[in-house]
């Protein structure tokens, strides 16, 4: 297959694809920052300060997670930074402050079509929301005093609960940086990648995708541009294991070479679910890197975040306008798909998860919604956001990339107990700098 530099790709990622309405908002907004930091650094050295300030961005510990069976049972979890924390009485605690309270949802959405509440990366707003069935905000990150002096948490496109509940972990594709976020402390606690910097030596990502938390609290996340999947440890300054080659030269060869990888989900029987762009591919990897098989979602030319509903049973998100979501199997067969047309048509929605009552939760990415589709009917029966209109107020949200529900339901907690860990060791002690 020939090679084929980035700006060669059949589909790119998202975040060069885009043409983002708010560009010159953010372009003000970056400015701003940098000049604040500026008049920070400045200040600080004039103080003779300078070593707190280096030190101030980054908290810099090891991340141990608890058990991998602690997370469904609802009581006191382990953060990633070790101490305890009760996931279940803090949720209770921030449903108890809006008790009562009218809800942000559109016309016609049933609250009962959830579970619980859901975590949004409201990526167009810089912030994560938890919103609950009725639509009112739980809780936000960042909030005022969650980021040191210097840092900062620009276009989360995804975030998912880790697998006790405790922590999350966040993806700045566009930034070129994960992040893990304590619920406890409200802060950062482990960054890898360097904000605003791509690359591909150690440290640092390009167009980082759906990292995920493990239970033995490393990270297995895809780096699109750099056409690999990372298995990272916070003790580890390099990279536990590289999976695929790391070339700016993508194309579907996996394990050798992955076309793109835009996502890595874990399956219910150990293994993981890898989307690959470049080539429209959805492949069954073991966490030694065996491929079990490799497939095409039907009709589709840019599948996203592709992951599993049962066994045998795919779900895909077709990141595209019109935007497509569909359920498949391993052989490429079509299984269901939703593709409404005028009002309800989808603008690239980015991801796509089965609920427990086997209907639909899926990002509406450019019409600035979340969703749930009712399978039966292929109607939408709940949604927060305003279609096609952006916004930070209580029920509007801006091109929403990534949705996660809250535990004990969310993505990573259900999966604990099965998930697959990558037979490798972490070497070294020093941990990747936290700040920015």
């Amino acid at each position: 297959m020939p090679f084929r530099s980035e700006s060669q790709w059949a589909h790119a990622p998202k975040h060069a694809s885009r043409a983002r309405r708010n560009g010159l908002r953010r372009g003000v907004a970056a400015v701003v920052v940098l000049a604040v930091l500026i008049s920070i650094v400045w200040v600080t050295a004039f103080r003779g300060n300078k070593s707190s300030a280096a030190s101030s961005g980054s908290k810099g510990p090891s991340v141990t997670s608890g058990s991998s069976s602690s997370g469904s049972s609802g009581a006191a979890q382990t953060s990633a930074n070790g101490s305890s924390f009760d996931v279940k009485s803090w949720m209770a605690s921030l449903e108890a402050k809006v008790k009562g309270q009218s809800g942000n949802l559109q016309p016609g959405s049933n609250p009962s079509a959830l579970p619980g509440p859901i975590l949004i990366a409201d990526e167009g707003n810089s912030r994560l929301l938890l919103v609950d069935p009725k639509g009112r905000i739980l809780w936000q990150f960042p909030s005022k005093g969650d980021l040191s002096s210097g840092q900062t948490f620009i276009e989360p496109d995804d975030a998912f609960f880790g697998p006790t509940g405790a922590d999350i972990m966040a993806t700045q594709e566009s930034q070129f940086v994960i992040t893990e976020i304590s619920i406890q402390s409200g802060h950062i606690i482990y960054r890898y990648g360097h904000p605003g910097t791509s690359g591909s030596a150690v440290g640092y990502l390009n167009n980082p995708d759906d990292a995920m938390l493990l239970p033995n609290g490393n990270i297995f996340t895809a780096d699109i541009k750099n056409c690999r999947l990372l298995y990272l440890s916070p003790s580890s300054a390099s990279p536990v294991h590289i999976y695929g080659e790391t070339t700016p030269y993508c194309y579907h060869q996996p394990p050798l070479r992955f076309g793109s990888p835009n996502g890595v989900f874990p399956m219910a029987n150990g293994d993981w679910l890898v989307t690959e762009i470049n080539g429209d591919w959805v492949d069954e990897m073991t966490p030694g890197g065996q491929i079990k098989f490799s497939t095409h979602p039907p009709g589709i030319t840019y599948p996203s975040d592709s992951n599993e509903v049962s066994a045998g049973v795919f779900l895909t998100a077709a990141y595209t306008s019109p935007g497509v979501i569909e359920e498949f199997n391993q052989t490429g067969g079509l299984l269901w798909r939703f593709d409404p047309s005028g009002s309800q048509t989808l603008n690239h929605p980015s991801i796509a998860i089965p609920l427990p009552d086997g209907n639909v939760l899926a990002t509406d990415d450019r019409n600035d919604r979340v969703i749930v589709i009712d399978k039966k009917t292929n109607k939408i029966i709940w949604q927060y956001g305003h279609t096609g209109v952006s916004g930070t107020k209580p029920g509007y949200i801006d091109e929403p990339d990534g949705v996660d529900l809250a535990p004990p339901y969310s993505l990573l907690v259900t999966q604990a107990p099965t998930m697959g860990i990558p037979p490798l060791q972490p070497v070294g002690s020093t941990t990747p700098t936290t700040g920015g």
